[in-house]
């Protein structure tokens, strides 16, 4: 039997609807054959790209390393994925990732301007 103790409620406000967006697009997975993945990671790239979607649309501009607190007061798990936990969103995932997004965009760009004519 439940008791009033036992529930936990958490917030999600317009991020959900954003959420699932990101999931019914495949956003994750895109990314995920893109960037690839670390063998041992908690959290893949494209789970952190979604983290900094919802954090961009959140109307709370933070530096990154305040990025675990934001996700300390909405559902991580539920918004992100099941077993993301805020603290596995630190200054240093977001660092990584975004430097190898750096690097595919670049590589896509030159592959797309070497096929242009002149």
């Amino acid at each position: 039997m439940f008791s009033a103790k036992d529930i936990e409620f958490q917030k999600i406000d317009h991020l959900g609807i954003v959420a699932g967006i990101v999931d019914s697009i495949g956003m994750v997975e895109i990314i995920n054959k893109l960037l690839g993945s670390e063998p041992g990671e908690k959290v893949s790239a494209g789970q952190v790209v979604k983290a900094m979607i919802l954090n961009g649309l959140s109307m709370m501009s933070q530096p990154l390393y305040m990025f675990p607190k934001f996700f300390e007061l909405i559902a991580c798990e539920h918004l992100i994925g099941a077993g993301v936990k805020p603290e596995y969103l630190n200054d240093d995932k977001l660092g990584r990732i975004l430097d190898k997004l750096f690097m595919v965009l670049r590589l896509l760009l030159w592959i797309i301007n070497s096929k242009m004519p002149v």
